[in-house]
């Protein structure tokens, strides 16, 4: 009897050593857990001083950045291209020899670009340097329609923008300084932009 009593006592104190054995362990798991946890973030915590402290020149970020605004742009325009086409340009045919070597230089454009139709004409004020644009927008899907209150941009791609609106008759006016170049742009269905890029805009 005295020997069950025994054993059933070692029984019972193996059961609880056993459970505090148990218990220890888990705790050490769990240290050894939450070290490696303190550690990780620890090293994540470094790396991140580490690369605020790896900031790149200012002009290194400028260059980046106008990089990726003319990859942008270029896009743009590439995209933008396909939808216009040139109808009718006159300088593709000779003007007369006085007319030629006049100070004053026009050149007339018809350009398609769904929806619009669009009529051009440049012309060149040698005393004051500047580009005079004048235009109209047709609608081609309604011919009784005109482009009415479209905001039309004009720049010459050297830093004068000059933004317009078309009028009740679909007509538009702007003044810009000449540099050579022309980039017209306006709104087109859906909202798409239509870009207009004339190089050498006066030269024949």
């Amino acid at each position: 009897m005295k020997h069950l009593k025994v054993l059933g006592w070692n029984d019972s104190l193996n059961h609880v050593t056993s459970d505090h054995r148990r218990k220890a362990m888990q705790q050490r798991r769990g240290a050894r857990r939450n070290h490696h946890a303190a550690a990780l973030w620890q090293k994540l915590t470094n790396a991140t001083a580490v690369e605020a402290n790896n900031q790149p020149a200012a002009e290194s970020v400028r260059v980046a950045k106008a990089a990726f605004a003319i990859a942008g742009l270029a896009a743009r325009r590439q995209e933008t291209s396909r939808l216009v086409q040139l109808l009718f340009d006159s300088f593709s045919h000779p003007a007369p020899a006085g007319i030629r070597s006049a100070p004053t230089r026009i050149r007339q454009l018809l350009y398609r670009a769904q929806p619009y139709q669009i009529d051009l004409q440049i012309e060149f004020r040698q005393e004051s340097n500047r580009l005079v644009v004048t235009g109209q927008l047709l609608d081609v899907r309604n011919p009784e329609m005109i482009g009415r209150d479209v905001q039309v941009t004009l720049s010459n791609r050297s830093g004068s923008v000059v933004k317009t609106m078309t009028n009740q008759y679909g007509e538009f006016r702007g003044e810009v300084e000449h540099s050579g170049d022309l980039e017209l742009s306006f709104a087109g269905s859906g909202g798409k932009p239509i870009v207009i890029l004339l190089p050498k805009a006066l030269d024949p």
